[in-house]
């Protein structure tokens, strides 16, 4: 990866939108090469997808927790159900297994405490394996970047 890939994917996490022609202009590419350097830069798996940044306020999941999740058990089995499970819980959003303590972070969203109750009480308690949790609600976001720091352009 050089620094004109480096360039195209800085521009794309500002706004993964721009047509083309734009992305070219900004890389200061013609069309066809910018083009083919974002076609290699998907089919190479750098570029995973594209999407809309959504506020989750607008959509009633302005509750977010932050929610730190310590497995009793470690076994494989157990390990393998908790996570496939995990997957199946649409109101976690992201889970991350750590080295060291929390044995997983999980971002979880839901519309008002009330409705992270029923979540944690009818979902998140019965998660295989967790011995315990510990759910940190969330203040205030400060900074929130969906990038990374790639290029000074």
């Amino acid at each position: 990866m050089d620094d004109v890939d480096r360039a195209i994917l800085h521009q794309l996490q500002l706004d993964a939108r721009l047509s083309n022609v734009e992305l070219a202009e900004r890389v200061r590419l013609s069309p066809s090469p910018c083009l083919r350097r974002v076609r290699n830069l998907e089919s190479a798996g750098v570029i995973l997808g594209y999407h809309a940044e959504v506020d989750p306020a607008a959509v009633g999941l302005g509750f977010q927790v932050l929610v730190h999740a310590n497995m009793g058990v470690k076994n494989q089995a157990i390990i393998e159900a908790f996570e496939a499970r995990v997957r199946e819980i649409d109101q976690i959003l992201e889970c991350r297994r750590m080295f060291g303590d929390p044995d997983y972070l999980l971002w979880v969203v839901a519309e008002d405490a009330e409705d992270y109750e029923r979540l944690y009480m009818s979902d998140l308690a019965s998660l295989p394996g967790v011995a315990r949790m510990n759910s940190q609600i969330t203040m205030k976001t400060i900074k929130k970047t969906t990038g990374f720091p790639l290029a000074d352009s």
